[in-house]
């Protein structure tokens, strides 16, 4: 049943059909991967019946269980189930081009904000970051670390963090979080989904996993081997889209050790990138255009970005392509359900410590900044603002305070 609902999408879809549609949610889906999954329900399951509900949960099951921006991943998958491999690119495009767009020009303007109401505008955004990752981490540890060994395993992440802050830390804590759950999580319910129609072959799906394979351990010594800032840059990103597990807000605290630590883009200049990411819509790992485009020494501005968002987009496309057609096996193993759910806790430990830092000591100076970020995170957690308006009103009130001193 459910695969002839998709080959009959198929032949009714055209890449047309899914650019338009991509477009429309790729303009107006604000507020985080949850709310666009949302987002992607109502329009594409719903409204236009490209597949059933069951086939849909199952592909989010997939989406969440590999490393990458999981609504990205969903929305590209579901352009390719609908028009193969154009509709896939063009869902991808439509999804995430107007956001890394905004971004962009976010920072080809970063120089007008040298003045003192720039820098309290700047101060704003990296305000609302505090906000914003508090509700990720309040959020993922709520629904990631809810009983005593998840949390166990998130505050395990933390203290490997705090003894070794680097992105090798941050490996180190994913490893051992899926280790722990190998261990420990195997009565854990993860239940898998239904079966989900795959147009690909498993040789084409082995393919892709040797490159993505072949790109993640190759890159850096080619980096190393030929020094070519562009590389480099690729390498990068590519590394940070790889290996994040968790989603947009997770990638924060290593592309903070891989981009601040070493001096390409300044700490000031990431925090207040990533505030504005949240006042745009579509995914947040577009908040590469804005870093790709910041980073000195170049390639920087659009060639930048351009290599930024390849480079963090490419290895989660990459992975679920490839592991498309062996899903029907991988999400019925207990051992793989149990290391996911053990990876999924480590991230929470990860995002929580990326919160202190650099979150919350690069932005959190004084009371009225307390104050302010507090504000900033009931008006998300209680009160249910939208992003794009808690962005408003956190940079309206550090403009007010600013000037006020």
């Amino acid at each position: 049943m459910a695969t002839d609902q998709t080959n009959q999408g198929r032949v009714a879809g055209g890449a047309g059909e899914v650019f338009h549609a991509f477009l429309k949610l790729g303009l107006t889906s604000f507020g985080g991967p949850v709310a666009h999954l949302g987002y992607f329900r109502d329009e594409l399951v719903l409204r236009r019946r490209w597949l059933s509900d069951a086939a849909y949960a199952d592909l989010i099951a997939l989406c969440q269980f590999l490393p990458g921006p999981a609504s990205s991943q969903v929305g590209f998958a579901l352009g390719y189930l609908r028009a193969g491999l154009a509709g896939a690119l063009l869902a991808w495009a439509a999804f995430t081009l107007p956001s890394a767009a905004l971004l962009l020009a976010f920072a080809l303007g970063a120089d007008a904000f040298g003045g003192p109401m720039g820098q309290d505008l700047i101060h704003g955004l990296k305000l609302t970051a505090v906000a914003i990752v508090a509700q990720a981490v309040w959020g993922m540890a709520r629904a990631l670390a809810p009983d005593r060994t998840r949390a166990t395993i998130a505050l395990a992440a933390v203290m490997i963090l705090a003894l070794m802050p680097t992105a090798l830390g941050q490996l180190a804590a994913i490893g051992a979080g899926a280790v722990a759950g190998t261990l420990w999580c195997r009565r854990v319910d993860q239940r898998a989904g239904d079966h989900l129609p795959v147009p690909i072959s498993r040789r084409a799906g082995l393919l892709l996993l040797v490159l993505f394979l072949a790109l993640l351990l190759g890159l850096p010594a080619l980096v190393a081997a030929w020094e070519v800032p562009g590389l480099a840059l690729f390498e990068v990103f590519f590394q940070a889209g790889a290996l994040v597990f968790g989603g947009g807000h997770v990638v924060l605290p290593l592309l903070e050790t891989r981009l601040v630590e070493p001096g390409w883009v300044s700490a000031d200049a990431f925090l207040a990138g990533y505030g504005a990411a949240q006042a745009v819509p579509g995914p947040l790992f577009t908040v590469a255009a804005y870093l790709g485009a910041m980073v000195a020494p170049g390639p920087d501005g659009i060639i930048g970005a351009a290599i930024a968002l390849l480079g963090i987009f490419v290895p989660g496309m990459l992975l679920l392509l490839g592991v498309l057609p062996f899903w029907d096996r991988l999400r019925h193993a207990d051992a793989a359900r149990a290391a996911m759910a053990g990876t999924s806790a480590a991230v929470v430990g990860i995002l929580g410590a990326a919160l202190y830092h650099p979150v919350w000591t690069s932005a959190v100076a004084s009371m009225a900044d307390f104050a302010i970020a507090l504000a900033a995170f009931i008006l998300l957690t209680v009160w249910r603002a939208p992003p794009w308006l808690v962005v408003a009103v956190t940079v309206l009130a550090a403009l007010a305070l600013g000037r006020a001193a």
